[in-house]
């Protein structure tokens, strides 16, 4: 049975959404300013600069980094809950570097460029993410990494990462990710882009105050739909299903200026193209370019995933050399939520297993020495 007390606001924000606002006492955000990134697409982000943040220490032999990449809407907040020490991400072994996608607000976005503002900022994909972050490790100096781990779009990334640099890490852990995006993710993406664009108030994207009621069915069509599953409201709202419409204004009253609208747009738009079958050189065989990780993978899906449905890693896993596909506490139906850092037992469980499987990447952690 789910803890349905936990599933409120801050389990909300934890879904799609920058999953915690940044302390003074947190680790503080860094600026790489790269200057003009070329995109796969033919256009270029002028003046580009990547956010991140790190944990840990790197040691003198620069083994023991891991890259984390973040989901859709979210930040390097996002997997906050796996980060510290005695966690999964342990900060007194591994050195982590959790990166802002292209378009979160933090990083180079519609929302923040002033070459390329607003609907004048270029369309971008997936692999311009990974592009922007292996300039990050080169400028840090790190040419391999333990592992690369993220939850959503960022496990979208994590397999991108596999494909396009198969050498540069020992592991790979993607939670509730996609190879290549279905047509009903596609079609969930695009209901929640028009739900921003069809609000007069977005003004083609020159609005002076946020698009409210298009931010408001957005969030409705993503965290509260698609991001959770029937059985998180059957369990949470038992006793009156009419008790869900005032929760639901709720949560979406307090996300109104939790992300920019224009950004939310670029990013599915990225999100709903991915395929790693089109990485350079493979000609569009998706087949082919996931045999081509040589990274031990992980692979951690949600029950009844609304977003990224299971079944679609499930079947990209089988081309994957050294594969484990796991669900996340499995006989829970937390759906995408699953990795979203707001379920007790869903962290306890990734914590978990994640761990246990960084100790077989690292033999116990001597390969890190």
């Amino acid at each position: 049975m789910l803890r349905t007390i936990t599933l409120a606001a801050a389990l909300v924000g934890m879904l799609l959404g920058p999953a915690f606002a940044h302390r003074p006492d947190q680790a503080p955000h860094q600026l790489f300013r790269i200057g003009d990134l070329p995109l796969e697409g033919g256009e270029t982000i002028k003046d580009f600069a990547i956010s991140y943040v790190t944990h840990g220490t790197l040691n003198a032999k620069k083994s023991n980094a891991i890259l984390m990449v973040t989901a859709i809407s979210g930040n390097h907040h996002r997997l906050d809950f796996l980060i510290g020490p005695g966690k999964a991400l342990d900060t007194d072994k591994y050195f982590i570097i959790c990166t802002d996608a292209i378009g979160n607000g933090l990083t180079t976005s519609p929302s923040n460029s002033t070459a390329q503002p607003r609907m004048k900022f270029p369309k971008f994909l997936i692999r311009d993410m990974v592009t922007s972050q292996k300039k990050l490790l080169d400028h840090l100096g790190i040419n391999h990494v333990v592992a690369v781990i993220g939850p959503s779009m960022g496990g979208m990334q994590v397999l991108q990462w596999g494909v396009s640099h198969p050498n540069m890490m020992d592991s790979l852990i993607a939670l509730v990710p996609l190879a290549k995006t279905p047509a009903w993710t596609v079609a969930v993406l695009d209901a929640s882009r028009k739900a921003i664009m069809l609000d007069p108030a977005w003004k083609d994207g020159n609005y002076e105050a946020p698009p409210e009621n298009g931010i408001r069915l957005y969030r409705d069509i993503l965290s509260f739909l698609a991001a959770r599953s029937p059985e998180m409201y059957r369990d949470q709202f038992k006793n009156n299903g009419m008790d869900v419409l005032p929760w639901l204004k709720e949560q979406e009253t307090a996300l109104i200026k939790a992300f920019d609208a224009n950004d939310w747009i670029y990013q599915t738009w990225a999100y709903e193209r991915h395929d790693v079958g089109t990485t350079p050189g493979h000609n569009g065989d998706l087949e082919k370019a996931l045999g081509a990780i040589k990274a031990k993978t992980l692979i951690l899906n949600g029950t009844k995933d609304l977003l990224n449905p299971e079944y679609e890693p499930e079947a990209a896993a089988k081309f994957i050399k050294d594969v484990k596909v796991g669900t996340i506490s499995p006989g829970s139906v937390t759906g995408h939520a699953s990795a979203g850092g707001g379920i007790p037992a869903d962290v306890e469980f990734l914590n978990r297993e994640i761990m246990s499987f960084l100790n077989v990447v690292t033999d116990n952690g001597k390969k890190l020495q």
